[in-house]
């Protein structure tokens, strides 16, 4: 028995994406440490994962480089999902509260200040 579903209407317009975008960039610049933190524990799940997976030690140890590599590419890729979740219930905040073009602008100050915040930050650890 073929259960069809009704076909589902995701409506996101362009400056709710922009903003969430924005919102996103500016939370993993802020929270650099967390997102070093979340790659680094997707990339030890994934790469627990793919040793569970794998048929014997030889075949494992044969491909350990490429797969670990791989699955690190994954694990940074991934790691944007929750900063892309919290960027959009910011922006949602912002569009709610104040309208949505200062949901933009204060987005576009945010990536600023973060950005700023994260090389002072580097600066200070590199000099010390």
């Amino acid at each position: 028995m073929l259960i069809t579903l009704p076909p589902i209407e995701l409506y996101m317009d362009t400056t709710t994406i922009a903003g969430a975008a924005l919102w996103s960039l500016a939370l993993y610049l802020g929270f650099s440490s967390t997102s070093e933190w979340v790659i680094e524990q997707l990339n030890r799940w994934l790469n627990f994962a793919e040793r569970s997976l794998a048929a014997s030690d030889a075949e494992f140890n044969r491909s350990r480089r490429r797969k670990e590599s791989q699955n690190a590419l994954y694990a940074s890729l991934f790691s944007t999902v929750p900063f892309l979740a919290v960027g959009l219930i910011c922006n949602y905040g912002m569009e709610v509260s104040l309208g949505r073009s200062w949901a933009i602008s204060f987005g576009i100050i945010a990536c600023i200040g973060c950005g700023v915040y994260e090389l002072g930050r580097r600066s200070g650890q590199t000099s010390s």
